[in-house]
């Protein structure tokens, strides 16, 4: 099994063009069930639809969430698909298999104040401040990924144009910056991330104070950091940030489709989420002002 799963995960690294988070999300699942098999003595290939809800049901009593097991039929279900594809197998065990239902939560957000408060942190008095500012005033801008922001180079940026280009591996999605993203990014460009930067051949656009590309692990330290230092109580993490831009975005008029485009959502319904957050006021408008309300 060990060989079918190297080739499954070459499969989709060189065929399906699978980005690195997925792979690593995908060979985790798949070596999670493989040592689950090994150790009930089940062979891959003969492995049952009850074999599977077992596997689920180990799962469960493991403490894992429905969205945690849903992953992992997908993902191993992609693996059966493979192997019958290839061959190597004639029948998929998964095929029948139900997911668990997934409560659909509201994403946390914060509002206009604590945005205002927590951008406001960041100090320009020293490198690491202008580069925190430029950081966090950018991801609210742009509602961008932290993979995809960590994975930003200086020359996706037009500053004379205003917009950031955001590239994946099949698409790419310009997105527009604000006045005061765009003032945070020129201050940090010019006169903090040369002074960083040890090799003028990097070229991460943001980058550690060791002049080496964020991480994803770095950019959630710093947000933390400020989150406690402007006192909010809630929970923040740099997808917050995302989720708050989407949902101030709706709030303040913004069209539902042209959202989309700029989150990189490839299906609308995954964007409808944020329309539970649009101001009771623009519901109040609706009521009084449309005939048949």
């Amino acid at each position: 099994m060990e060989k079918q799963i190297r080739n499954f995960l070459d499969f989709l690294k060189n065929d399906k063009k699978a980005s690195k988070n997925t792979l690593q999300s995908y060979e985790r699942d798949i070596m999670q069930f493989y040592r689950y098999i090994t150790e009930n003595k089940i062979v891959y290939i003969k492995a049952t639809e009850e074999d599977i809800k077992k596997y689920f049901k180990h799962l469960e009593e493991m403490g894992k969430k429905p969205s945690t097991i849903s992953r992992n039929l997908a993902t191993i279900r992609a693996f059966y698909q493979y192997l019958l594809k290839v061959r190597k197998t004639k029948k998929d065990p998964t095929e029948k298999v139900q997911a668990p239902k997934i409560e659909k939560r509201a994403p946390s957000i914060l509002s206009a104040q604590e945005i205002e408060l927590l951008l406001d942190q960041p100090k320009s008095v020293e490198l690491k401040g202008i580069r925190d500012k430029a950081m966090l005033e950018f991801a609210y801008a742009t509602g961008m990924r932290v993979t995809e922001i960590i994975s930003l180079d200086v020359d996706n940026v037009n500053l004379e144009e205003g917009y950031v280009t955001c590239k994946s591996e099949t698409k790419q999605r310009n997105i527009p910056l604000g006045s005061l993203s765009l003032k945070a990014l020129k201050d940090y460009i010019d006169n903090a991330r040369p002074i960083i930067i040890k090799d003028e051949s990097v070229k991460a656009l943001f980058v550690n104070t060791n002049g080496k590309r964020l991480t994803r692990q770095g950019f959630w330290k710093i947000v933390k950091y400020y989150k406690e230092q402007a006192h909010i109580t809630k929970d923040i993490t740099p997808h917050v940030l995302r989720h708050s831009f989407a949902t101030h975005l709706l709030q303040n008029g913004a069209d539902l489709k042209a959202i989309q485009t700029m989150l990189g959502h490839s299906d609308i319904s995954s964007t409808q989420i944020y329309m539970q957050f649009q101001d009771e006021s623009l519901k109040n408008v609706y009521k009084k002002a449309h005939p048949r309300a």
